[in-house]
């Protein structure tokens, strides 16, 4: 099935059910993205973004939060 054929599918649908769907595609791509910056972190790949924090933070370039 091609995404044009979903596409096509989907303007078929009513309203409610394709908020449904949009509320599924939200969750699935939240987990999507949960899953791959979980990976990234593992392998090593934010490693740069927590040393780039500590040393802003050493510097004292750093406010409190809200």
């Amino acid at each position: 099935m091609t995404v044009q054929t979903l596409q096509t599918e989907i303007l078929k649908l009513k309203p409610e059910e394709r908020w449904t769907i949009s509320s599924w595609l939200d969750e699935l791509m939240a987990d999507e993205w949960d899953r791959q910056i979980e990976a990234d972190a593992q392998a090593g790949r934010l490693d740069h973004l927590v040393k780039e924090a500590e040393a802003d933070y050493q510097a004292g370039r750093c406010r409190p939060g809200p």
